[in-house]
């Protein structure tokens, strides 16, 4: 389907790209900072099971059709951008039952949490539409390659996320709980505001 020099080349880039630390590396590390590395390691598996709806998306032609349609594009982004503001003031404003710091969140919720904000990250429907393209044969089974592709994709930056987790996750344990709040509530609203300012003037092309 694709040959094997084409395939680690694309891994390689890959590899460099997911190394970059971004949005899904902040949302993880803030969780992991804040309730340990098992919460760590569920956000991450819930990233990257938003990375499969996305490849799964890509495969059947929905991401060309997101990236063409501007108000669905920005219904998409603006989504994003009120959940993560969403993450960001309950993790500063919540208060566990004695009154000073919040209540863990279960990992079955902070793993959909994981889910939600990378479904809702227009960032990477772009990328399987201008990066993973270059690398598909137009002539062979297009749904095939990127499957095989995003899948590449998808276990590169799951163990990229998970060093994320457990280094967060180290680290939380020597910070003060209300301290982790805070800075929890302080990088989902940073990444709301980078959300709500990427592609402030991308319009849809005809």
């Amino acid at each position: 389907m694709i040959d094997a020099s084409t395939l680690l080349v694309y891994a390689a880039a890959s590899a460099a790209v997911v190394a970059v630390p971004g949005p899904n590396h902040l949302y993880i590390a803030a969780r992991g900072v804040a309730q340990g590395r098992r919460a760590g390691i569920a956000s991450a598996l819930g990233v990257e099971t938003g990375t499969l709806l996305h490849i799964a998306a890509a495969a059947a032609g929905l991401s060309y059709l997101l990236a063409r349609s501007a108000e669905l594009f920005a219904a998409v982004k603006w989504a994003g951008v009120a959940y993560l503001a969403y993450l960001g003031v309950r993790a500063l404003t919540g208060r566990g039952s004695d009154g000073d710091e919040p209540r863990p969140q279960p990992l079955r919720r902070v793993f959909l949490e994981g889910v939600v904000v990378n479904v809702l990250n227009p960032k990477t429907v772009l990328f399987f539409l201008a990066f993973l393209p270059q690398f598909v044969d137009p002539f062979g089974d297009v749904p095939g390659q990127v499957l095989l592709l995003g899948l590449v994709l998808a276990v590169i930056g799951l163990a990229s996320d998970l060093a994320y987790a457990l280094t967060a996750g180290s680290l939380g344990r020597r910070l003060r709980a209300s301290t982790l709040r805070y800075a929890s509530g302080l990088v989902y609203l940073a990444l709301a505001l980078v959300a709500a300012l990427s592609g402030a003037g991308r319009t849809a092309r005809g």
